[in-house]
């Protein structure tokens, strides 16, 4: 006895197979696959965190004294506070606290999120 089971399979040459891959293109190319995009995601999401990290710095600073060497005063303040941006902005560019890459992943899926999926209903 001989069963013969056929596959309704599409061939590569259907054109159901071809609708297929559209729109399995289209709902890839719909992500944040764009590296200019997401470049600007992780620069907004490294400008956070290079500010968050400036924040901390500044909030230690404050519960250090004042330097006597110096002299303190206006100049001082000025000083430090650019020291300590600089010091937030070399820290974000060797990784951080690891705050960038966690914002970064969380933009990348709320625009996923918010980007249509456009599926061309033509046959």
């Amino acid at each position: 006895m001989d069963i013969a089971i056929t596959q309704n399979m599409p061939s590569a040459a259907d054109a159901s197979a071809d609708k297929a891959r559209q729109l399995k293109l289209q709902s890839s190319a719909g992500t944040v696959a764009d590296d200019k995009q997401r470049q600007k995601l992780k620069k907004i999401s490294q400008d956070f965190e290079g500010l968050f990290v400036g924040m901390m710095m500044k909030s230690m600073r404050e519960t250090v004294g004042k330097d006597k060497l110096t002299g303190g005063g206006h100049g001082d303040e000025v000083y430090l506070s650019m020291l300590d941006q600089e010091y937030a902005a070399a820290a974000v560019k060797r990784g951080g606290l690891g705050l960038a890459q966690q914002i970064e992943k969380e933009l990348v899926r709320q625009e996923n999120r918010r980007v249509p999926k456009k599926i061309d209903i033509k046959e």
